[in-house]
């Protein structure tokens, strides 16, 4: 009796034949490169990654090689993001805000073997170009005529490529099991890892998050994705997106409130980035008194989104923010903030807090916290504990390195303090390297860096702990404020005594211009200190 049914293989080919096949005519909406916004559809698509799986055949591409893409939000990145695979090589993301020394790291480690680069992007390739010991070829994402002058020898021309070809080609056939994509991480302690993702895990991962408690997407909706495909997988929305059939919207390079507002007014219901991106492009709406048409959902991640954010997307523009985290390891979905029954029974205001929160877990992934002994800790909504994760699209091993990722349960250490309450809602507390231990006692600088962004006149903060003679650590914060502001330390410290307990208010606070940030567009904790130690800080008591 086993086996009776038919072998349907599990690869992201799959997801773009099915946008073709039933969503055709399904609008993609990009501005390009060059400036001008255009319309395309899944049809197109679908026969331009054909043309492109071809080509790469052509020029030498074999089943498992390497190739690394540099390339903004445009529909031509989904062109590549199904033809790489489509051709049976692996598509590695490349991020172009990354340091020129690990760029070249993560293109020799994953040895890459052609790059495919938007053709704004060639200065930092041709920087590095003689260090990359396995790449055989340059394609520059572009048409003829603006194809740039380049110091690198016989670069293609992306355009000009897929005219030489025809979609006459059948997609490389394979185990799911086979790698499909590669994204390294962030490299905060040590070089960067790479997270090998499989076609199993990336199609399991789509059908995941377009789920009605994650995405809740549909062909109905017209996806915008802020967060760049180069970021943690792209947070699947180029897959999810088309396996679900919905319209979607690229907006490029262009990421000031300005051009995003004009995208976003392109018909979009859903869109998704970190929360930097929408506290200046609320500000922006807010001071142009603008409003947002057809927005209904907006996925926030990548840090904890402020209390503040929410509560003007809902109260203000009426569009739900659904909270959610994930890592570069888990594909990267880990939960959504979206309401149970049992939320939906509380006050408006209570709903909001439980917002504050990441939200509950999809089935293929599961959740748990410890102590530092391995103890399994009670989902109470307050015990703090180590956060544990294990699921269909979580990293079991890193490329080229021998030791499992994962404990002998299969369990990974996300490098997260959290809680879990007793609906499955999690709530980062902290990354274990940046909690504050004060007397003993757990500081969040999650819930501190949240309560400070809450008040009008501050755009950025960040909570560090610092020595103290008593305590161990103190917590201190760094903000940055708007323009012109004259608001003073005793004046944040009033308002962050609503939000958080007293003894947790922090002990001093420093202005600064701006914050550092990591090429994902974190906060770099590591950078900030950096800073503090030449302005030789030290804390008021020492």
């Amino acid at each position: 009796m086993d086996n009776l049914m038919q072998p349907f293989s599990l690869r992201v080919s799959e997801i773009i034949d099915h946008a073709a096949r039933y969503h055709p005519n399904r609008k993609i909406i990009s501005r390009n490169i060059e400036g001008p916004i255009i319309e395309t559809s899944w049809i197109k698509i679908y026969k331009n990654s054909k043309k492109l799986s071809k080509a790469l055949i052509k020029l030498g591409i074999n089943k498992g090689d390497r190739i690394g893409v540099m390339a903004w939000n445009t529909a031509r990145h989904l062109e590549i993001w199904y033809g790489v695979p489509g051709s049976g090589a692996i598509n590695h993301t490349l991020n172009p805000r990354l340091f020129s020394q690990q760029l070249t790291y993560i293109i020799n480690h994953a040895e890459d073997k052609v790059l495919i680069i938007d053709y704004d992007l060639l200065p930092i390739v041709e920087q590095i170009i003689s260090s990359c010991k396995t790449v055989q070829n340059v394609i520059v994402i572009s048409d003829l005529d603006n194809m740039p002058k380049s110091t690198i020898p016989d670069i293609i021309c992306y355009e000009e490529l897929l005219k030489e070809q025809d979609e006459d080609f059948e997609w490389i056939k394979g185990d799911e099991k086979e790698a499909c994509g590669i994204c390294y991480t962030s490299g905060t302690t040590g070089n960067p890892k790479g997270v090998v993702y499989t076609h199993r895990s990336n199609v399991l991962h789509a059908m995941t998050s377009a789920s009605p408690d994650m995405l809740n997407l549909s062909s109905r909706d017209r996806v915008m994705p802020v967060v760049p495909l180069f970021h943690a997988n792209g947070w699947s929305i180029g897959y999810t997106a088309p396996l679900a059939g919905a319209s979607m919207v690229m907006p490029g390079r262009e990421m000031t409130p300005e051009a995003l507002f004009e995208m976003l007014e392109k018909g979009v219901t859903v869109t998704a980035a970190v929360p930097t991106i929408w506290l200046l492009l609320l500000n922006y709406l807010k001071s142009n008194q603008l409003k947002l048409s057809t927005l209904e959902r907006v996925i926030i991640g990548g840090s904890s989104c402020p209390r503040a954010v929410i509560e003007t997307f809902q109260k203000d523009f009426g569009v739900q923010v659904l909270h959610a985290w994930g890592m570069t390891e888990m594909s990267p979905l880990g939960t959504i903030c979206s309401f149970k029954p049992e939320i939906l029974e509380l006050s408006e205001e209570q709903k909001i807090s439980i917002q504050e929160t990441t939200g509950h877990p999809p089935f293929t992934v599961e959740l748990k916290i410890t102590d530092d002994n391995g103890n399994k800790l009670p989902n109470d909504g307050i015990t703090q504990g180590k956060l544990w994760s294990r699921g269909a699209a979580v990293v079991q091993q890193y490329l080229k390195i021998d030791n499992k990722a994962v404990d002998n349960f299969g369990w990974f250490d996300t490098g997260d303090v959290a809680t879990i309450d007793k609906n499955g809602y999690m709530r980062i507390t902290d990354r274990s390297k940046d909690i504050i231990k004060s007397g003993g006692e757990w500081i969040s600088s999650i819930d501190l860096e949240n309560a400070a962004v809450g008040h009008p006149e501050i755009v950025e903060a960040a909570a560090l702990g610092v020595t103290h003679p008593k305590w161990d650590e103190r917590p201190i914060l760094v903000v940055v404020t708007k323009e012109n502001s004259n608001i003073s330390k005793e004046q944040i410290f009033k308002f962050m005594e609503s939000f958080v307990a007293k003894w947790q208010i922090p002990d001093d606070i420093i202005f600064v211009d701006q914050i550092p940030h990591t090429a994902t567009g974190k906060i770099s904790k590591i950078d900030l200190r950096k800073v503090l130690e030449k302005k030789q800080y030290t804390h008021p008591d020492l």
